[in-house]
């Protein structure tokens, strides 16, 4: 739960680098949360409260996104491939997927080994 929480106190930060379990995680609970209010919304034959959340993550959810694309060494811009239809959203969820650069790279050092201040 951690992670999650983590992802949503960097709600707009579009900089630096996410591990893979930091978006993953944050992917994971997101689905759950979603089954649930999915549950809630055909229970009271209402979409208001999935609406809801889904407008607060998506913020976080694109940022982590991008950290997570920064981590694999590629430009936050490379989301717009997710616009080709199937393909795109395949080699998307593969680089998601990937390992990030070991070494530093232009968006920061690897979080991985970084130490908390």
């Amino acid at each position: 739960m951690n992670w999650y929480v983590d992802v949503l106190k960097k709600y707009a930060v579009f900089s630096g680098r996410a591990r893979r379990q930091e978006f993953w995680m944050f992917a994971l609970f997101n689905f759950i949360i979603n089954i649930v209010l999915t549950v809630v919304d055909n229970a009271i034959g209402s979409s208001i409260p999935g609406l809801i959340y889904a407008l607060a993550v998506l913020i976080p959810g694109l940022a982590v996104t991008v950290r997570r694309l920064h981590d694999t060494g590629r430009s936050g811009w490379a989301i717009l491939i997710s616009l080709i239809p199937l393909v795109g959203t395949i080699i998307l969820i593969v680089w998601l997927a990937g390992e990030g650069k070991a070494e530093a790279n232009e968006y920061g050092a690897n979080p991985k080994y970084a130490t908390a201040a």
